[in-house]
């Protein structure tokens, strides 16, 4: 078994100018656009544990010529992405089992 997983990791700052780091779980691309599902990434492990476990749906946009994370605002939409993510780590965590079990 291969351990050698490097998670993709990004760095966002919001409107207070504070980093926060996300892993990027997945992404899916289709003609709505491009979305992230991101999982807030901790200092401490204290920190890690009170955290509810919940990721975040984001849109790549463009502004300015850069490339740019926004929420999600759209609740339809986020509804149908959140299936999507879902169903992809589902299947994901499937593959981990299957893998072993052998």
């Amino acid at each position: 078994m291969n351990n050698e997983y490097q998670p993709d990791l990004i760095t966002l700052i919001d409107d207070e100018n504070i980093e926060h780091n996300f892993e990027i779980l997945d992404t899916i691309e289709n003609g709505k656009g491009v979305f992230y599902a991101l999982y807030p990434v901790f200092d401490s492990a204290e920190d890690s544990l009170k955290d509810s476990g919940e990721y975040y749906i984001m849109e790549v946009i463009e502004e300015d010529g850069e490339e740019q994370l926004q929420e999600v605002e759209d609740e339809a939409l986020l509804d149908e992405l959140s299936a999507i993510f879902e169903k992809h780590f589902e299947e994901m965590f499937d593959d981990i089992d299957d893998e072993e079990e052998e």
